[in-house]
């Protein structure tokens, strides 16, 4: 499993909310993109947020990077500070 983390800063509580209205209304993430998983953390009081964008493959995340790079400023929760493309090597979650 591969995780692209993104962590974005100036972001609002209107930027999030907007930003997950549209993700409901379209019932996913963008064309193109195919993530096995999506989560968004945020931090109001700092005013930053970190998506993590999970992929079964490192080609699944390759190409739905593309997808993302190329989105308008306005359709993310702030300003793209910093892309971690990473495999998962280790996972404790409870089962």
């Amino acid at each position: 499993m591969y995780v692209r983390v993104v962590r974005f800063t100036d972001v609002s509580a209107d930027r999030i909310e907007a930003v997950l209205a549209q993700i409901k209304e379209s019932g996913g993430p963008p064309p193109g993109v195919s993530t096995s998983r999506l989560q968004m953390l945020s931090d109001a009081e700092q005013g930053t947020a970190v998506v993590l964008q999970y992929f079964d493959t490192a080609d699944d995340m390759r190409a739905s990077a593309r997808v993302f790079e190329a989105m308008d400023a306005s359709e993310t929760p702030g300003t793209r500070a910093s892309v971690d493309t990473c495999e998962v090597t280790l996972d404790l979650s409870p089962s």
